[in-house]
């Protein structure tokens, strides 16, 4: 599977389940989202305004998703809302990695560039380093219609968290069936 084809099967409505643990205060927590998938075509105006920002020739990116989020309110929780354009630009040597770019980070306040790479097991590994912490985000699907997600934040004070996340397709675009075929043959 290839960047593009990764996006393509990510693309959809998902009912996200996350368990996170703050590993220096010793406590975990868990939480529920809905997240949609769109992906976007090269030219589309918040594409080209993204790579302008980060001084990237938009014919160089491969492909882009905006990913919307909504964790429905809880008790004693805050509801969490957002969306974020993200585009793929892929290593002109070696095109199963390459950079990341994001809209501005609401944690950080600054722009998110970070790295992906496509593993030949199929799984997407995203990284992203700010100024004060390091993100390693790990996906995969477990079927067209399952995905798994583990990720570790790492500060630079020492304090990390590490979570998992599965994500259930609820809806939205029809599965491309060569994305399809390739999740299954990695699921067996």
């Amino acid at each position: 599977m290839n960047i593009e084809e990764f996006f393509q099967l990510s693309a959809g409505k998902w009912f996200s389940h996350r368990t996170s643990h703050h590993l220096a205060f010793k406590q975990s927590e868990d939480g529920k989202s809905d997240i949609i998938i769109e992906t976007l075509a090269t030219d589309h105006p918040e594409v080209i305004k993204l790579c302008q920002q980060y001084d990237v020739l938009p014919s160089d990116a491969s492909c882009s998703a905006r990913v919307t989020w909504n964790s429905p309110m809880e008790k004693g929780k805050e509801k969490r809302t957002g969306s974020t354009v993200l585009v793929t630009v892929p290593d002109p040597e070696n095109p199963s990695e390459g950079k990341l770019l994001g809209e501005m980070d609401n944690i950080e306040k600054t722009p998110v560039t970070g790295r992906y790479k496509m593993g030949q097991d199929e799984a997407l590994t995203l990284i992203t380093e700010y100024e004060t912490m390091r993100s390693e985000e790990r996906l995969w699907f477990a079927s067209p219609n399952l995905r798994m997600r583990v990720s570790v934040v790492k500060r630079l004070d020492g304090f990390s968290m590490a979570s998992f996340s599965s994500e259930i397709r609820m809806g939205g675009s029809p599965v491309n069936t060569k994305a399809s075929e390739t999740a299954n043959s990695a699921s067996s």
